[in-house]
């Protein structure tokens, strides 16, 4: 064997090992998203990939249909949730490694793109306006909330006919956006979103008018544990709750009406 294959071989053994030990000390994350949590995670998976190496994909949907495809079997790592409800149904049935936490608490606007049209609850039963989006309630954990708006104020059976449904926020977004509906009920967080092309404007509703929108985390058993505790104490800790609240959320430790 000549001396120049055997360097050739070297450097192929040290290329292979090389590759091998930068795949060992890859970590990869896959966390089902509440489509209200999009823009604000984007946020924490830039600071969070910068600051350790790991690579966090997200998964976005509905809870309740994230919620189905962890069920189903879907190898997801942790599942950051717009309610409690779902996380909690995962744990009794035994899909998380220990109950589910508060991470923060949602917001819910009454937003438009359309100049002409204020945002209050008050004016929706006028006449120029036709389509209310609202996200599924029975999915939705915003669109829950939206619908108790529309119980408190005594708009609900007024209202049915002008509600346009959502799979999930970022649909109900994207009706606002287009202004294929005149206005609707979201999160907070979208006012927040990079580059939006249309601001319009909102109204924050008032917080006696639904329930406390507690979302809640679980991290999944799919034998990333240790790493997913990791981002969680990233989600819950200072830096990651600032993020939040940021982008619209209320954080658990300035919350105070449980």
């Amino acid at each position: 064997m000549t001396q120049k294959v055997i360097k050739n071989m070297m450097v192929f053994f040290l290329v292979i090992l090389q590759f091998s030990c930068k795949e060992k000390n890859t970590l990869n994350l896959t966390i089902a998203t509440a489509s209200n949590m999009k823009v604000a995670m984007t946020a924490l998976q830039t600071v969070y990939e910068k600051q350790t190496g790991t690579t966090l994909d997200l998964v976005v949907a509905s809870s309740g249909k994230l919620t189905a495809q962890i069920t189903s079997g879907a190898p997801f790592d942790m599942f950051v949730s717009a309610d409690m409800k779902y996380p909690q149904t995962l744990y009794k049935n035994g899909f998380t490694i220990s109950k589910p936490e508060i991470y923060a608490y949602g917001t819910l606007i009454l937003w438009t793109c359309k100049d002409y049209l204020p945002p209050k609850t008050a004016s929706l039963s006028n006449s120029e306006i036709t389509h209310i989006a609202i996200a599924n309630p029975k999915t939705a954990p915003y669109g829950k909330a939206a619908m108790e708006v529309l119980e408190y104020y005594h708009l609900k059976n007024k209202l049915q006919d002008k509600l346009v449904y959502g799979e999930s926020i970022s649909q109900t977004n994207q009706f606002i956006q287009t202004k294929n509906v005149d206005c609707g009920f979201t999160s907070k967080s979208v006012i927040y979103t990079p580059n939006l092309s249309i601001k319009g404007t909102w109204t924050e509703m008032d917080r006696s008018s639904y329930s406390p929108i507690k979302q809640g985390v679980v991290i999944l058993k799919n034998g990333k544990e240790k790493s997913a505790k990791d981002f969680y104490n990233f989600l819950i800790s200072n830096q990651g709750q600032l993020i939040l609240e940021k982008h619209g959320y209320l954080v658990k430790n300035k919350q105070v009406d449980e």
